[in-house]
C-alpha cells in the first residue's frame, strides 16, 4: 500500500494542533472559574450545549470498528448492515422521550447508582465491577487496537507507536473532564463527517471511471446495477449472512435490545447528556439521531464501491491477507487511493474518530471507579477535588492496560463488531431486561434484577451451545435458526438475544410477583406520564427522523 505524504501528514498535524488548541483553550476557561467540583469534572454539568451533546455521543460512538469493520461488513454483506446505524437513529428518539426524562428527574449520574436508587447496593455493586472489566477488557482495547491496526497500515508508522500515541492523544483530551470532551467531539464530528464523505466521492467517482464514465451519481447507477444483492436491507434465509442479519427479526427482534441497551442504559453513552437539562438533552440526543442517518453513506457505501472494484478485477492484492480475502482491508485500501493532502484529511478523520471514542470511553471508566467504588467503598470521606485526582488518575491507569493487554485478545480474528458483541451480547439482554423493568413497573424487585443479570448470561450460555445438544432444524422454516458450514443450525446472535431477554422478563415478573406477595416493597423511582410529554420542535424533529428512516427501509427492501 502507498502510505502518506509529507502534505498528509501537515494537514493531520493541522489537524492535532487545532483540536490540542481548542481543548486546551476551554480546560483553562473552565480551571478560572474555579470549578472543580466532580459532577462538572465528570458530566460537565449545566454547560453542554445540544450540538455539543449531540456530536459527543457521535464522536464516542463512532471509531475504528465502524470505518474499518463496518466498511468491511458493506463490502461482504451490503446495506444490510446499515440496520446498525438506521435503527440507532429511531433508538436515540426512543431514549430521548422515555430514558433521558427518568435518568433526570431521580439526578441519576451514572447506571450503577441508578441501579443503587432502584434496587439495592449489591446489585449496584456487581453491575459497577462488570461494566469497569467490560469496559476496559473488551472496548477500551478493542478500539485502541482497531484503531492502531487503521492507522499504522495507512501511514506505515510501527503499530506499537500509533497504538501508543493515540493513547497519550486521548489522555490529553479527557484529562480536561466532560467539557473539554464534548466541546473538542465537535471538531472532531467535523473531520470525521468531512473526510468520511470525501472518501464517498472518491469510491464513487472510482466506480464511474471503472466503467468509463464519470460523476458520483453514474458510479451509484452502476454500482446499483452491478452489486443489486448488496442493497437489501432485509435479507433471505438463504443469504450467507442472514445469520448475522436474520431478515425480518432485525426490525422486531434482538437488534432493538442490543440498541436500547447500547443508547439507553450504558454509562459511556447517556453520560453525555446526564449533566444538561431535559430539553437541551433531548435536542441532543435528536442530532446525535439526524447524524447517525448519515454514517451508512460515509462507512457501507464506500464498502460496497470496494466490493464493485473488486469484482472488477481491482484492488486484489490490496485485499488479499494471508493468501485470502479479508473484507475489513476494504476502508483502509480506499484511503490508501485517495489523492495526495485528501489522504490526510482522511486520515485525520479516522484518528478523530478513534481519538474521540477512546476519550469518553474513558472518562466513564473513571467515572464509575470514582463515583460508585472510590467514594462508596474506599474513601468515603474524599474531597472533591480527591474525586477528581482519582479520575485522572483511573484514566491513566486504565489506557497503560488497554495497550498492555489489546494484541492478546486476537481482536482482528473475530473482527471489531463480532468481538464487542460476542462479549457484550452475553449480558445485555438481562441487563435491558433489569433497566426497563426497573424503569417502568414498580413493583420489580431488588433480586428479580439479579436474576436478569446473572439468569440472562446463563441462558444466553444455554442458547449459544444449544445447537451442540439438541437438533435445531425445526425452527428452520421460520428462520431462527440457519445451518453453518458443517450443517449445526444454529440461532442468529440477534434472535437469540431477543429469546434471552423475553425470558429474563418473564423470571423477573415471576420472582417480583412471589416476593411482593411476601411483602417486598421496591425502591420505585418517580416516574409519571407528564415526564414523556416533548416540544412540538421535538416532535416534528423526531417524526422526519423516523419517516427518512422508514422510507429507507421501503427503498431497499
Amino acid at each position: 500500500m502507498n502510505k502518506l505524504a509529507l502534505a498528509d501528514y501537515i494537514i493531520f498535524f493541522v489537524y492535532f494542533l487545532i483540536v490540542a488548541s481548542y481543548g486546551y483553550w476551554i480546560y483553562l476557561k473552565k480551571k478560572r472559574t474555579d470549578i472543580s467540583a466532580s459532577h462538572d469534572y465528570f458530566l460537565a454539568e449545566g454547560s453542554l450545549t445540544w450540538w455539543a451533546i449531540g456530536a459527543a455521543l457521535i464522536a464516542s460512538n463512532i471509531s475504528a470498528e465502524q470505518f474499518v469493520a463496518m466498511g468491511g461488513s458493506g463490502f461482504k454483506m451490503g446495506l444490510a448492515i446499515a440496520s446498525y446505524e438506521w435503527m440507532s437513529a429511531a433508538t436515540l428518539v426512543i431514549v430521548a422521550v422515555f430514558f433521558m426524562p427518568v435518568y433526570l428527574r431521580n439526578k441519576i449520574y451514572t447506571m450503577p447508582q441508578f441501579l443503587h436508587t432502584r434496587y439495592n447496593s449489591t446489585v449496584a455493586m456487581i453491575m459497577a465491577i462488570f461494566w469497569l472489566l467490560l469496559y476496559v477488557v473488551v472496548n477500551l482495547t478493542s478500539i485502541l487496537y482497531l484503531g492502531a491496526l487503521a492507522v499504522s497500515s495507512l501511514s506505515g508508522v510501527n503499530f506499537s507507536v500509533c497504538m501508543i500515541g493515540l493513547a497519550v492523544f486521548a489522555i490529553m483530551i479527557t484529562l480536561g473532564g466532560m467539557k473539554v470532551i464534548g466541546y473538542t467531539s465537535v471538531i472532531q464530528v467535523f473531520f470525521l463527517i468531512l473526510g468520511g464523505l470525501v472518501t464517498t466521492y472518491i469510491a464513487l467517482n472510482l466506480v464511474a471511471k471503472e466503467f468509463g464514465d464519470t460523476g458520483i451519481i453514474k458510479g451509484f447507477g452502476y454500482m446499483m446495477s452491478n452489486a443489486n444483492d448488496h442493497f437489501h436491507m432485509i435479507l433471505r434465509p438463504s443469504n450467507p449472512n442472514y445469520v448475522d442479519l436474520p431478515g425480518i427479526s432485525v426490525l422486531i427482534g434482538g437488534m432493538w435490545i442490543a440498541n436500547l441497551n447500547y443508547w439507553g442504559c450504558n454509562q459511556y453513552i447517556t453520560q453525555r447528556a446526564l449533566g444538561a437539562d431535559l430539553t437541551t438533552a433531548r435536542t441532543g440526543i435528536l442530532f446525535a439521531g439526524f447524524l447517525k442517518l448519515l454514517m451508512p453513506v460515509i462507512v457501507v457505501i464506500p464498502g460496497i464501491a470496494a466490493y464493485v472494484l473488486y469484482q472488477r478485477g481491482g484492488l486484489h492484492q490490496d485485499m488479499i491477507q494471508n493468501g485470502e480475502l479479508n473484507p475489513d482491508r476494504a476502508y483502509p485500501t480506499l484511503l490508501n487511493l485517495l489523492p495526495l493532502g485528501l489522504k490526510g484529511l482522511s486520515f485525520a478523520a479516522l484518528t478523530a474518530a478513534v481519538v474521540a471514542s477512546l476519550a469518553g470511553k474513558a472518562n466513564s471508566i473513571a467515572t464509575i471507579f470514582t463515583l460508585d467504588i472510590y467514594k462508596k467503598v474506599i474513601k468515603a470521606d474524599a474531597d472533591e477535588k480527591q474525586l477528581v485526582r482519582m479520575g485522572k488518575i483511573t484514566i491513566v491507569v486504565a489506557m497503560i492496560l488497554a495497550i498492555v493487554i489489546s494484541p492478546f485478545l486476537g481482536i482482528d480474528k473475530k473482527g471489531g463488531f463480532q468481538y464487542i458483541q460476542e462479549y457484550t451480547g452475553f449480558v445485555s439482554p438481562g441487563i435491558f431486561a433489569m433497566f426497563i423493568l426497573g424503569f417502568f413497573w414498580k413493583k420489580t424487585t431488588s433480586n428479580a434484577a439479579l436474576f436478569a443479570t446473572v439468569g440472562g448470561f446463563i441462558l444466553s450460555i444455554i442458547f449459544k451451545f444449544l445447537p451442540m445438544l439438541v437438533n435445531l432444524s425445526f425452527l428452520a422454516p421460520y428462520g431462527f435458526s440457519i445451518p453453518d458450514t458443517n450443517g449445526v443450525y444454529a440461532i442468529p446472535f440477534l434472535d437469540r438475544m431477543g429469546f434471552v431477554f423475553i425470558l429474563s422478563v418473564i423470571g423477573m415478573v415471576i420472582i417480583s410477583f412471589i416476593e411482593n406477595r411476601k411483602g417486598v416493597k421496591p425502591h420505585a423511582l418517580e416516574v409519571d406520564a407528564s415526564l414523556f410529554k416533548v416540544s412540538k420542535g421535538f416532535a416534528a424533529g423526531a417524526l422526519i427522523t423516523l419517516g427518512i428512516i422508514t422510507a429507507l427501509y421501503l427503498m431497499f427492501w
